[in-house]
């Protein structure tokens, strides 16, 4: 008589293993699900970041829940609690202010999902609210903008400045690190200052009023960004004087447009803002999703500047 009884006891462990070690496979594969609220679409450098995260997410298979808070922070703020309730596995903000993100970001800790802050930095009692900070050194931005200037200066000139969006990281330490820049020239002064909302359209508007305002007696526009720089170009060829010439121009983001305008002589300087956080934000995402911490915890995309020395052999290379 043969016996069957060991054969049958391998079969009962194989299918048993089996049904243990498939809901282990199925979550290894499982594609990484992010929710990302960005603050809108005001700027080319705005769409350039927007496009780095989409298209490294499509390329990594990451699952990607995309919100556009369009330039309204009670949007993010939604947008951050449907992902909570969707159970996303990491959550990233670009925040359009600083403030105002206690609350949900309590409810996400409480969640068990870890958030990155990118791009803009926050303002938060406490900061173990988000695993890591990925972004641009605004500060030292503004600080760089305001070294080139008074170095093709002398350290002379009244300017007008046109800030990005009010209560926004970026717009409050571009200004800051360029007051502090151009304090030991005293020669050099911010004449005017007003918000163009980091948009081409509105600065525009903002440089139209300026040249009502004050006529000719400026010598230099400091643009916290290309988009606005670029508006303001228009409103100063539409008064008959000549951008990069009559008015020195100087900027920050460095985006194709902006570098090509420094080519062909209307922007004078464009501090590099590199967007491309794509990489970088996945890289710490897939961290954090697997339990690992992120070092350091705040990061930085290194940013050149880029003038009439530097500007004609950087286009063709440029990615955004």
């Amino acid at each position: 008589m043969k016996i069957y009884a060991p054969r049958m006891f391998l079969r009962t462990c194989l299918a048993l293993s089996a049904l243990i070690l498939a809901p282990l496979a199925s979550a290894a594969t499982k594609p990484l699900k992010i929710g990302f609220a960005q603050t809108g679409a005001e700027s080319a450098w705005r769409t350039a970041n927007t496009e780095s995260m989409k298209s490294e997410a499509a390329k990594r298979g990451i699952d990607l829940k995309f919100a556009d808070g369009q330039g309204k922070p009670e949007n993010q703020i939604r947008a951050v609690r449907s992902f909570v309730a969707q159970g996303v596995d990491v959550i990233i903000i670009a925040p359009i202010e600083t403030t105002g993100w206690e609350p949900v970001l309590r409810e996400a800790k409480a969640a068990k999902i870890p958030v990155i802050v990118m791009d803009r930095s926050i303002d938060v009692s406490d900061e173990s609210l988000y695993a890591c900070f990925i972004g641009s050194d605004f500060a030292e931005e503004g600080r760089m903008a305001a070294d080139w200037l008074a170095k093709h200066t002398n350290g002379k000139g009244r300017i007008l400045e046109l800030q990005g969006t009010t209560g926004s990281s970026a717009a409050g330490e571009r200004k800051r690190a360029f007051a502090e820049g151009i304090a030991k020239y005293p020669d050099l002064k911010v004449i005017d200052s007003q918000s163009g909302n980091f948009g081409r359209e509105l600065g525009k508007q903002v440089m139209e009023a300026f040249l009502k305002k004050h006529g000719r007696n400026f010598d230099i526009v400091y643009a916290h960004n290309d988009d606005m720089a670029l508006g303001a170009i228009q409103a100063i060829e539409a008064a008959g004087l000549k951008p990069g010439k009559d008015v020195m121009i100087v900027s920050i983001d460095a985006v194709r447009e902006g570098v090509e305008a420094v080519v062909a002589g209307k922007i004078n300087c464009t501090v590099e803002c590199n967007p491309l956080f794509g990489p970088k934000a996945y890289d710490a995402a897939a961290k954090l999703a697997a339990g690992q911490p992120v070092l350091p915890r705040k990061q930085f995309n290194k940013d050149e500047l880029f003038d009439a020395t530097n500007a004609a052999a950087a286009l063709p290379i440029r990615k955004y």
